[in-house]
């Protein structure tokens, strides 16, 4: 499936030290009670500040949890530093657990969601009025949807390598190049990440009732036995449907065809004032501001897409941090996978390789330019996995050289891409003196000849017999026991009390020493941007 493979995988071999990838997790959970409804507690003290804790903070609400690993070249600590964060966390909860699925647990009441809060900064108070803009546009229910973001990047060796190898002169451009390369690739083949790692085929029917959207494409199936609960026979992620994460862009159309390009189309959404969202409003009638503005975007971080090119920020850039004029790509953020539910982290080890080996096939294999012809069958592909991934004899659709559309099986199409990763895999597991990217490989290979296995197939077979509710308590409370009885293996209990303590401190510092106020630093923050 990619031109000159031979060729590629003799450099690849010769070259195999080099493919050293920078990784990190940004893992998102909701506090709930003992009896699976949602805390309305604040954020616990003992964690931090969640302005400024590197490792433990928030989302959109006081109650979704976000966990940050720093970056590591190495996958084991990764893994070790996450189920570290995790220990610790399950230790300081006041009589709650982490809500292990991606899906909200049932919300009897979508006022009980609390907007986080980080403290009464400037910095602070940015971050919490960009989460009442989204309770605005969004409502607050959406926002309590869960993910899991994998940030990927590969070294300098590598990329000076593969710039000879291709006869590039300009590194530094050939490497933001090479990374939207590979971003298209991911809107070409991303979908089989979603039919392998999918987990959200089913949503309590209380989810349904309060999510607004268009609902005509859902075909819900219920039984007497789970009268709460409704899934989708086939779905693979209804996280990534119109019902879950979703933007309004007013067809403005990222192709990713190039950095320039990118950027020229994030400018235009968070540049141009949306009829929806001038309705809002900046203010209500006593005066208070509802959202940053009424454009498009009020961020980058609005932007609900599979993946996002990303530059490194510092202390430094915090005054202003919707900085989109990116001059380089350093890294990439995948933002395609729901919560793993049978994994007390959110994801497991054999997925974390198989995602490594996935984005390097999708940066070595050829990327032509995306038109808005491919851009949609490209859309309709992401939407039948997303909705019916596991349905017999499934397809697939492409745009061929010749301008033409063929159809393929996904079953047969998913067996090429995991035969060309196992080649891969060998030469990746040389360098390591190791197997484990061939055995990830092989054991998702199976998925393909029973969709059974696929984790969506899985979590609905439980969800089916127990109740979309009832599962997501019993995995919970069965993660809250196992992390209850691990150990710490990289980090220490004094290293989070250090850091929470330390994040309260650079919070207040930053509180004491702020002496501008909000309205002049909000339109000059604004101003730092546009």
């Amino acid at each position: 499936m990619i031109k000159n493979f031979s060729k590629i995988l003799t450099w690849m071999k010769k070259n195999s030290q080099i493919f050293n990838i920078k990784k990190g997790i940004e893992r998102e959970t909701l506090r709930v009670n003992f009896d699976g409804r949602l805390s309305n507690k604040i954020h616990p003290k003992t964690l931090g500040s969640p302005l400024k804790n590197k490792w433990i903070t928030t989302d959109f609400a006081e109650s979704l949890l976000e966990f940050i690993t720093p970056v590591c070249d190495n996958t084991d600590k990764m893994i070790a530093i996450l189920s570290d964060i995790h220990r610790y966390v399950i230790h300081e909860l006041d009589q709650e657990l982490m809500w292990p699925l991606s899906i909200p647990c049932i919300i009897d009441d979508i006022n009980h969601i609390k907007i986080a809060n980080y403290g009464k900064s400037n910095v602070g108070r940015i971050k919490t009025l960009y989460r009442k803009g989204l309770k605005h546009r969004y409502g607050p229910l959406m926002q309590t949807i869960a993910g899991l973001h994998y940030n990927f990047s590969l070294s300098l060796d590598f990329w000076n390598e593969w710039a000879i190898f291709n006869k590039q002169k300009n590194k530094k451009k050939f490497i933001s190049s090479g990374y939207f390369d590979l971003i298209r690739n991911y809107y070409r083949f991303g979908w089989i990440i979603v039919y392998l790692f999918g987990s959200s085929p089913a949503i309590s029917s209380s989810f349904l009732n309060k999510r607004n959207g268009n609902q005509d494409i859902f075909k819900f199936h219920q039984n007497h036995k789970s009268k709460n609960t409704l899934w989708m026979p086939y779905a693979t992620s209804l996280r990534l449907s119109n019902l879950g994460y979703t933007n309004n862009t007013n067809n403005i159309s990222f192709l990713y065809n190039s950095l320039k390009e990118y950027n020229q189309t994030l400018y235009q959404a968070i540049k141009t004032p949306s009829q929806k969202y001038i309705k809002i409003g900046i203010k209500d009638s006593r005066n208070n501001l509802l959202q940053l503005n009424t454009n498009i975007l009020q961020t980058v971080n609005e932007l609900y897409v599979p993946i996002r090119p990303k530059k490194i920020t510092y202390p430094y850039e915090e005054k202003s941090p919707n900085v989109f004029n990116i001059q380089d790509v350093e890294y990439l953020e995948i933002r395609s996978l729901d919560i793993n539910p049978f994994s007390s982290i959110g994801i497991d080890i054999d997925q974390v390789l198989f995602l490594d080996l996935f984005l390097i096939w999708c940066l070595l294999k050829e990327s032509p330019k995306i038109n808005k012809k491919e851009l949609f069958f490209i859309k309709k592909n992401w939407e039948r996995i997303i909705l019916e991934g596991r349905k017999p004899k499934q397809t697939i659709h492409f745009l061929e050289e010749n301008n033409s559309i063929k159809k393929y099986f996904l079953d047969d199409f998913g067996k090429d891409i995991l035969t060309n990763l196992q080649f891969l895999a060998e030469i990746l597991d040389n360098n390591t003196k190791s197997n484990k990217y061939q055995k990830a490989c092989q054991s998702f290979m199976h998925f393909f000849n029973d969709p059974d296995l696929t984790y969506s197939g899985r979590i609905l077979k439980i969800i089916k017999k127990n109740g979309f509710q009832n599962t997501g308590l019993y995995l919970a409370k069965k993660h809250f026991n196992s992390l209850k009885k691990e150990k710490f293996e990289i980090y220490s209990k004094e290293d989070f009390i250090k850091e929470a303590k330390q994040s309260i401190f650079l919070q207040k510092e930053l509180e004491e020493n702020d002496n501008t106020d909000f309205k002049t630093y909000l339109k000059k923050w604004y101003n730092n941007f546009i």
